[in-house]
């Protein structure tokens, strides 16, 4: 057999965003796709803003000499500096291009974060509910994922992770706002974060890395504000990516973010400067960096997330649904009233996709999605009422 164990094992478990993006193949060739109603991926439909047009235009027809050559692996020097002095004004913390690595989307950013980090064996801290990646991003370099709960709000578990951290630990990997609860944590608890962190480093005598993969972090609701994780543990780094603030999630663009204060900032970056070229992806796409240069206080429109969300939160609440209101990213996290396999299955003969909490590590929920079109919003709350009806819910 050519393929190895590991990678059969890997495909034989699968992931359940992959297998209801194949049920819903199905459904759809049977159906209709306009009679499909698929909350179960994060692809939003929604264009990117006029901005994007404009340069993207005025690059196709004035090209600059050499646009499409090789550029430095840590990304071209004036899109870096363009991403540093967002950062700086929107943090107050000076950044400067040597902070930023530009990278194939956040999942690049992840991996060549992680490569760089992970001896096998070492371990990284993750929390359930996880965007579904994680565990294989870590598996990649013989990591280890130590899964730790969060409360009924989704809020990691301190308690849990001060008893979790051993002298293996070698880093926390936090998503805020979170993939698929909507969760987004506040200043309070990174501040704690970062106290437990500085304690457990002091009682091993090594560093740990706290990683916020913030793939949405301009998709807060309600005018909350994301915390600083910079202003409260030393050794950090945040990872992000235009796929959803640019609705861009084809073009897999992103970059990592190392705090400049970092005590082994220069050999953090040096790393992944190395990884980023020898995980083969050597560059983020040339066009796409000299677009994002321009657009760094540019977003999509977050008032009509916000409109998408209410919507379905008060129409799965006014059907008895338990869920907690996200306040970020655009997925809903809600309660099964039975098991979360049998109850996504329920809400396939409604043809209505959705994706089962385990997928994530949390059984007895059910993830959807909301970035999707109005009339597929309005479609599913059928499927939603005879479901609610058939467990009793309401």
């Amino acid at each position: 057999m050519l393929i190895s164990g590991k990678v059969q094992k890997d495909m034989a478990e699968g992931s359940w965003i992959r297998r209801m993006f194949e049920e819903g193949a199905r459904l759809k060739a049977r159906y209709g796709a306009e009679n499909v109603f698929d909350l179960s991926i994060g692809n939003p439909v929604m264009e990117p803003p006029e901005e994007f047009r404009r340069q993207l235009k005025k690059l196709a027809e004035s090209p600059p000499s050499g646009m499409h050559r090789y550029m430095e692996n840590a990304g071209y020097r004036e899109t870096r500096a363009a991403v540093a002095a967002q950062l700086s004004l929107e943090s107050g913390i000076n950044f400067t291009a040597d902070d930023i690595i530009m990278t194939c989307g956040a999942a690049g950013a992840l991996n060549v974060v992680l490569k760089t980090l992970l001896n096998p064996g070492d371990e990284v801290i993750i929390f359930a509910p996880f965007f579904v990646e994680y565990v294989n991003y870590i598996g990649n370099y013989d990591g280890i994922s130590r899964i730790l709960p969060t409360n009924d709000h989704f809020i990691p578990r301190l308690d849990a992770l001060e008893a979790a951290i051993n002298k293996k630990t070698k880093a926390v990997l936090l998503n805020s706002p979170n993939n698929p609860t909507g969760a987004v944590y506040g200043e309070d608890f990174i501040h704690q974060l970062g106290e437990v962190l500085r304690a457990k480093e002091k009682q091993y005598k090594t560093e740990i890395l706290l990683i916020n993969d913030e793939a949405y972090r301009r998709l807060i609701y309600d005018e909350l504000e994301l915390p600083l994780i910079w202003r409260h543990h030393q050794q950090s780094v945040m990872v992000t990516s235009h796929s959803k603030d640019l609705a861009l999630p084809g073009e897999r663009i992103g970059y990592i973010a190392v705090y400049p204060e970092c005590s082994q900032h220069d050999k953090l970056v040096d790393g992944f400067i190395y990884c980023n070229r020898t995980l083969g992806f050597v560059n983020a796409p040339a066009l796409m960096q000299h677009i994002v240069r321009h657009l760094q206080s540019v977003t999509v429109s977050i008032a009509e997330y916000q409109k998408k969300r209410d919507f379905l939160f008060q129409s799965l609440v006014s059907l008895g649904y338990s869920v907690i209101k996200p306040q970020g990213a655009f997925y809903m996290f809600p309660k099964t009233p039975v098991d979360d396999i049998d109850f996504v299955r329920e809400l396939q003969e409604s043809r209505v996709l959705a994706v089962p909490g385990r997928g994530f590590g949390a059984p007895g929920y059910f993830r959807i999605s909301y970035c999707t079109d109005d009339r597929t919003l309005e479609g599913s709350l059928e499927g939603f009422r005879k479901a609610a009806t058939k467990f009793k819910l309401c």
